[in-house]
């Protein structure tokens, strides 16, 4: 199945709007929570993805990003 280049062009932009709010959200949260433990860390995650209107993220990608602030806070990609 082809794609219209347009089409890519039009959603490059949000895509990268996007992302840049997980990764405000992942750097606040890391920045307030490295080394919490994971239930603490998962929630302030959470919290943080609504306030940057970021919500919509797969729940396994959450899990992870918590993971690793509580156990791993210097390894994480942002």
């Amino acid at each position: 199945m082809a794609t219209d280049p347009s089409e890519y062009d039009k959603a490059m932009p949000i895509v990268e709007a996007h992302l840049a709010k997980l990764e405000r959200a992942v750097s606040q949260t890391r920045s307030s929570h490295a080394g919490q433990s994971y239930t603490n860390v998962r929630k302030a995650l959470v919290q943080a993805l609504r306030d940057e209107n970021a919500q919509r993220v797969v729940p396994q990608v959450v899990d992870e990003f918590a993971r690793r602030i509580s156990e791993e806070p210097d390894t994480l990609p942002f």
